[in-house]
């Protein structure tokens, strides 16, 4: 009898013939997680509590007085794109309302996103790697990894809303308001987790599993965005049919509804229920939906090593494509409002960020100097595909054939960097027609085309960097890579609002891109960072072929 035959029985024996319930060991499987997320929870905690108080931080003293918060908070409500990315500004005025409104609903989506993430981890992930069934041949009853998954992610949801609470209080903020805002943000991750402890279940494969919680997660800000545009506000009664609607529903800074937190875990645990009943119904390893089986033969594509690579990278690259697309086209009505809604020192922000005189040069470069480090996460994801084939023991199939090491690796670089190029190309294109359009001036493609080109150097850095953490730190590549990655973005969004010193700003790659549309193109700097781009991937590839495979 096999051991997934035997892993379904909702209870087991030791060999001291007691029976185990099927929550035995769930305690020490909760401190097992603890330990594999020692670094990276850690991490996203302090990004998610720095991001609250970098955004608290730098408005607060923006807007003093009722006149000039009203104005800000009419400009939002006014524009479509803002409310479909950020929603409202229910309290004009609260000065908390206005200093968080970016982040209450598109912070709650980050943070649902990392809640499905680690309840995959430690679920599917395990499963699909065969350790789930190395720790069920101990004292280990049957639904004891589900249960520490949820419990982990839970206690990481609730941290997580304490630690952000502390850096806006730390920022200025009412303690109350401040409490409540963490609980919009936790409310959103446990009901995230509920549902990867589904999908968990349901699909075959942890990347599967992912996708489809994501799939989930995507649709409920839609649905927020459509009950936020909704002409007149017919449609805002949708925001309780979202879980990322309900962390507005929460209405931080202004009377709290703390009740709202109890959705949150009513859906939490409704799901949770309902994937304890998917897992006695499945075999340990495999989905409730079956794995789909490939072509007999390969087709052409497939014969080479970036053909393999491309095929591999081909939905996570058109998935990337979509969002890009959306999100240069939503710039255009953004420009078409900047004057209205960058005013008096709000404009001098956006100026001092952006290093330019023009406010909607500024808003531009500010805007291509984020997309920049958004598209440097598909870099990252795409390079650290490698580190999951080797992982997974893929790759000892492939180098038992005639294919090398370093070609291997190589194919799935070129599918990096060349997909980020794609997609700062398309989103470049996007902007441009759509800004063009909004002004009126087609000058504005070429210049925001620009704009878009001159990322491609820091984004090839973040690539070379994840590919050098893979070569001598495979087993923490991951951590390291993501890491880096966050700590260019709080240096580029956060540190100059701070006043940082400019040796730790230059530390990021984006602080040596020219800031475009209206800056100088500064030759050096961009040759300067493809040569640190050139080096750091040749380093790592030396270094990946001198080390064993793990």
């Amino acid at each position: 009898m096999s051991t997934s035959t035997l892993a379904r029985g909702a209870a087991t024996r030791t060999g001291r013939g007691d029976s185990l319930g099927p929550f035995t060991g769930t305690a020490a499987l909760v401190r097992l997680a603890a330990r594999r997320d020692r670094v990276l929870v850690p991490v996203w905690w302090g990004v998610f509590a720095f991001l609250a108080y970098g955004s608290a931080a730098a408005t607060v003293g923006l807007y003093p007085d009722a006149a000039s918060r009203r104005l800000i908070a009419e400009t939002v409500n006014a524009n479509l794109s803002l409310l479909a990315l950020y929603g409202p500004v229910a309290d004009p005025s609260s000065i908390g309302q206005i200093s968080m409104f970016k982040t209450t609903a598109f912070g709650a989506a980050l943070v649902g996103l990392l809640a499905v993430v680690l309840v995959v981890r430690h679920t599917r992930a395990e499963e699909e790697s065969g350790r789930t069934e190395l720790v069920g041949a101990g004292v280990t009853g049957r639904w004891a990894p589900l249960a520490a998954a949820l419990l982990a992610v839970g206690g990481t949801a609730v941290v997580l809303a304490l630690l952000t609470a502390a850096g806006l209080v730390a920022a200025g903020l009412d303690v109350p308001g401040s409490l409540s805002f963490g609980l919009a943000w936790a409310v959103t991750a446990v009901a995230f987790a509920g549902v990867a402890a589904v999908t968990a279940q349901v699909a075959p494969t942890a990347r599967a599993a992912t996708g489809m919680a994501s799939g989930v997660l995507l649709a409920a800000y839609v649905v927020r965005a459509v009950a936020d545009t909704s002409e007149g506000g017919d449609l805002v009664w949708l925001r309780w049919l979202s879980p990322v609607g309900w962390a507005q529903e929460v209405h931080a800074f202004s009377q709290p509804r703390w009740a709202v937190g109890l959705l949150g875990l009513t859906l939490a645990g409704g799901l949770a229920v309902l994937a304890f009943g998917l897992l006695e119904r499945r075999d340990l390893g495999a989905g409730m939906l079956p794995e789909r089986t490939g072509e007999a033969t390969a087709g052409r594509g497939l014969s080479g090593a970036f053909g393999l690579a491309l095929r591999l990278h081909r939905a996570t690259v058109l998935g990337w494509a979509v969002g890009v697309v959306l999100l240069g086209s939503m710039l255009g009505t953004l420009v078409a409002n900047v004057e209205g809604f960058l005013s008096g020192p709000v404009a001098d922000l956006f100026v001092a960020i952006g290093g330019q005189e023009g406010l909607i040069e500024a808003f531009l470069a500010t805007e291509w100097a984020l997309i920049g480090v958004f598209i440097s996460a598909f870099a990252v994801q795409a390079v650290l595909r490698l580190r999951g084939e080797e992982a997974a023991r893929r790759v000892d199939l492939l180098l038992a054939t005639p294919l090398g090491r370093l070609r291997w690796a190589a194919s799935h670089l070129a599918v990096a960097l060349l997909g980020a190029a794609a997609l700062l190309g398309l989103g470049g294109l996007a902007a441009g027609v759509s800004t063009a359009a909004a002004l009126g001036d087609p000058r504005w493609l070429g210049a925001v085309l620009g704009a878009a080109a001159v990322q491609l150097p820091a984004v090839a850095v973040t690539a070379g960097l994840t590919m050098l953490a893979i070569g001598l730190v495979p087993r923490v590549a991951t951590a390291v890579s993501w890491g880096a990655l966050v700590v260019f973005l709080l240096l580029d969004e956060v540190g100059t609002l701070l006043e940082w010193p400019g040796w730790l700003l230059g530390l990021s790659p984006f602080a040596h891109t020219p800031a475009l549309p209206g800056g100088e193109v500064s030759t050096l700097a961009l040759l300067g960072l493809s040569a640190v781009a050139v080096a750091l991937l040749v380093a790592g590839l030396a270094a990946f072929r001198r080390r064993d495979l793990d």
